[in-house]
């Protein structure tokens, strides 16, 4: 605990000393994070130290801080900055590089997928290498099938987040190939067909147990291989297994299947083929053909790398270098596109880009920006614990990039009406665009003192409470308020507020949900894709405008 408290007062106070004496929660905890990675499975317990030690250190002076950060023996200037740095891949060439996205067209690719799309993407850059993407798309299970959509959906997440690939290739153009190496395969002996049902063949590999067909000779094997392909035989009376260790410690691993029969329609060849490989044996061959130097992929894809280092050795081909990370997850997301396009079919969404599924099609249109997505993800790092952390540490990087350029307008949700009595004549008062940017000018907010908006939850918590209605004037709540002062006092509360004319809004929260309210009457000056802020509401991405304004809130 104590060397943690020290890590965490050392980043606050070069983070304070850096932004004039006033240190960042979220700043800090990115570098803290940064510097210990095993920190990240502790992050509840350390946001309440760092909100701590920030507010201890903001209220000293910078020189005060200053001494405080020698005392540590830190040097400010000396500080190599550690925060995104990503470590370096082992047997890496500056210029031979190769690298691979391999989705899977199940649906749109989601946060969670983002992670291995950035960490292949930063490392081809880093490394000045070569960027493939292939699309995994050979016929999955029943339940976990392709979606014709899926592949431009695929494509539009990588242009979002301004991935660079080199070329675009698909697994369904390449079983011509595949099909000469699992002939080749079997001439080698490796490789061999079984005609056991499905129940046998799970029985069997559980208990160790060779089955007849093991041992059947290469001629056998390969007519009944040309007997898959021709058409002879239905779907699971056949597959292709690897001859691995029928008593592998890992009963997953024995005598893997490698190819079966699958006679659904393919959305892009359609039954031109009915034998797919697996995926996993699949890159073995293709990882091998296209030249990968380097595969990023999560640690509980342990058993592709079995897979595919166990033929690279039977082939003797060069291996691929492979990397591990662990899972990152959001707290409270539960990211599943076979769930999200069943609640899409079922109408429960409104499609991929609805907020819940947290696709990058749903972010993009709630105003996440794929620089924050980025950085995000670089800070968690290719750490090979499993993390789960808060939406906050996201929507944190977010909010760096868009609040400068977020202009303010005021809005309310579940409004009510009040009226001001004994109040100065007023037809408008003027705000700021943006706090920290005069230059922007100023707007004029109508003000019917007869008929004003505010949201029904301020009312009840400060009725007959003074209160200060943002850039107007401080009045007693009341369903009749009194007028109390031209100015907004500095001690009341500071509640937002809207007038006659307005704009009526609806707002689709995170969870789908929608909210409705009102806005002032500036916001009709607004483009679809504007970001907003609206004052103690949050920021909101500007999706429809037409007499009820749609917007899609960010975050707070």
């Amino acid at each position: 605990m104590d060397i943690m408290e020290d890590l965490i007062l050392k980043h606050t106070l070069a983070n304070a000393i850096e932004h004039g004496g006033k240190a960042n929660v979220q700043a800090v905890l990115g570098r803290v994070i940064a510097e210990d990675a095993s920190l990240r499975e502790k992050i509840k317990e350390i946001i309440p130290e760092i909100k701590k030690t920030v507010e201890e250190i903001n209220s000293l002076t910078v020189e005060e801080q200053k001494k405080k950060l020698t005392e540590l023996g830190v040097s400010l200037e000396k500080k190599e900055k550690t925060e995104g740095r990503l470590p370096e891949l082992p047997n890496a060439v500056k210029d031979k590089v190769v690298m691979r996205l391999a989705p899977y067209p199940s649906g749109p690719l989601h946060i969670g997928n983002a992670r291995m799309v950035i960490l292949n993407d930063e490392y081809a850059k880093k490394y000045n290498g070569e960027l493939l993407l292939v699309i995994d798309d050979t016929i999955g299970s029943k339940k976990k099938f392709i979606l014709p959509e899926a592949y431009d959906l695929i494509i539009d997440g990588l242009k979002w987040l301004g991935v660079k690939y080199s070329k675009v290739l698909y697994k369904s153009d390449r079983l011509d190939l595949f099909y000469d190496f699992i002939k080749e395969l079997i001439q080698k002996k490796f490789a061999y067909v079984c005609e056991c049902d499905v129940n046998s063949l799970r029985k069997n590999r559980a208990e160790g147990i060779a089955c007849k067909h093991r041992e059947q000779s290469e001629k056998w094997n390969l007519e009944r291989w040309n007997d898959m392909l021709k058409g002879k035989y239905k779907e699971e009376e056949a597959v292709v297994r690897l001859k691995t260790n029928i008593i592998y410690p890992n009963p997953a691993f024995r005598d893997r299947v490698l190819a079966r029969i699958v006679n659904r329609k393919h959305p892009r060849v359609g039954k031109k083929y009915r034998v797919w490989p697996l995926l996993e044996a699949s890159w073995a061959l293709d990882d091998y053909l296209l030249g990968v130097t380097h595969i990023i992929r999560g640690k509980d894809l342990m058993i592709e790398d079995m897979m595919e280092e166990f033929i690279w050795n039977v082939m003797n081909w060069k291996k691929s270098t492979i990397t591990h990370y662990g899972m990152l997850n959001l707290q409270g997301v539960k990211l599943s596109k076979t769930e999200a396009r069943r609640a899409i079919e079922e109408k429960k969404f409104i499609g991929w880009d609805d907020p819940r599924t947290w696709s990058l099609q749903s972010l993009r249109r709630r105003g996440i920006q794929p620089e924050a997505v980025r950085i995000f993800i670089v800070k968690m790092g290719l750490s090979l614990a499993d993390v789960t952390v808060p939406t906050e540490i996201l929507y944190a990087e977010n909010r760096k990039i868009i609040d400068a350029e977020a202009n303010r307008f005021f809005a309310v949700v579940n409004p009510m009406t009040i009226s001001i009595k004994n109040s100065p004549k007023i037809k408008n008062v003027q705000a700021k665009f943006h706090p920290d940017f005069p230059r922007r000018g100023k707007r004029k907010i109508p003000v019917d003192v007869k008929k004003i908006y505010i949201e029904k939850e301020d009312f009840e918590k400060f009725k007959g409470k003074e209160v200060g209605l943002m850039d107007l004037f401080t009045v007693k709540l009341d369903k009749q308020s009194e007028f109390i002062s031209k100015k907004v006092k500095y001690e009341v509360p500071k509640i937002h507020w809207v007038s006659e004319p307005n704009v009526k809004i609806k707002i689709v929260m995170p969870d789908g949900s929608i909210t409705k309210g009102a806005g002032e009457t500036n916001m009709k000056k607004l483009k679809v894709d504007n970001i907003i802020q609206m004052p103690r509401i949050g920021f909101a991405r500007v999706d429809i405008i037409k007499k009820e304004m749609l917007l899609y809130f960010t975050h707070k």
